[in-house]
């Protein structure tokens, strides 16, 4: 990669290991796709329902925020639960740990601080409005119904299911081998750094697994084989649940997945992840039943690489 290349002629004097299929790489919010087949999976056995809501579910002092939110709010980004990183108004994730530690998210439940106490940021269900804190309630959803922690379950219902035995939520001081470092660079210094003050300690619902381009492809035919889901819920899960489409590239929303129209054919899906240092992007397309997964650990535009793909191979 260009980066390392960069690295390399700056620091001479420290070794660069090159990234395989093998490396685990950090994949921000696009860890939202396990937690909601996770959720799917506990709607497929009957033990909760769309319709129930956090206030059912959840046993917290709401403040002002609605506990007649249901679980396919959350699922859809339609809850307007207060995000504690609004992407329509905040440009870096970096920002939020200047008054509060990274270092002190390890659970879900460390993360209510940064938003429990804020109003909604619109009626449930009046509109789609991509948002964090939804992921991290479902998180929560899982670890009260489960009675495990959120990554435990996954790990053991999505993650062994598939074979995925190299993915995993790992804390920054604690990775195991062959996790890549993850690289921003610094204009004022023209030089780079890493991303360990910049996101979050431990990966939460709303993000955060590494994940190697392997098990990638393992997670996407364990749901397409029908492995993880009902063939059911497994469609909706591919199919358009909010959004208006407005941005064609973006699409809709269905749950945990992003949706692309396709007016040729089949719907295109895909779930992403952008943080400081990281980039990460994989669709899969239904009519050639090809799938695509890109992978960064700096901040590489990887969804212009995927528009080459569409263009060259679609």
């Amino acid at each position: 990669m260009d980066i390392l290349a960069k690295i390399k002629e700056k620091k001479e004097n420290k070794m660069i290991l090159p990234n395989t299929p093998d490396t685990r790489f950090a994949s921000a919010s696009a860890g939202k796709v396990f937690v909601a087949t996770a959720v799917l999976q506990l709607i497929d056995q009957g033990k909760i329902q769309f319709d129930d809501t956090i206030g059912k579910l959840l046993s917290l002092d709401w403040h002002k925020i609605d506990t007649d939110v249901t679980i396919r709010q959350l699922l859809t980004h339609t809850s307007g639960v207060p995000d504690y990183f609004d992407e329509r108004t905040m440009d870096d994730y970096e920002d939020l740990w200047r008054e509060f530690p990274n270092y002190k998210i390890r659970r879900n439940s460390d993360l209510l601080p940064l938003f429990i106490r804020k109003p909604m940021m619109y009626p449930r269900g009046e509109r789609f409005q991509y948002n964090n804190s939804g992921y991290v309630l479902l998180a929560m959803v899982l670890e009260a119904v489960t009675g495990l922690a959120f990554d435990e379950y996954i790990k053991h219902a999505v993650f062994d299911v598939c074979g995925m035995e190299a993915t995993g939520y790992f804390a920054l001081d604690r990775l195991p081998a062959r996790c890549a470092h993850n690289y921003i660079y610094c204009a004022d210094t023209d030089d780079y750094r890493t991303n360990i003050y910049s996101v979050d300690v431990k990966g939460t619902g709303a993000g955060g697994a590494f994940v190697t381009v392997k098990d990638i492809v393992r997670f996407w035919t364990g749901l397409l084989d029908g492995k993880l889901l009902s063939r059911e819920l497994a469609a909706e899960m591919l199919r358009r649940q909010s959004g208006d489409g407005a941005d064609a590239e973006e699409g809709y929303y269905g749950y945990g997945l992003w949706i692309i129209a396709n007016p040729a054919g089949s719907d295109f899906a895909y779930f992403e992840g952008c943080d400081p240092g990281v980039s990460f992007l994989s669709e899969y397309n239904p009519n050639n039943q090809m799938i695509s997964v890109l992978v960064s650990n700096y901040g590489d535009n990887v969804w212009k690489e995927m528009r080459k793909i569409r263009e060259t191979l679609y």
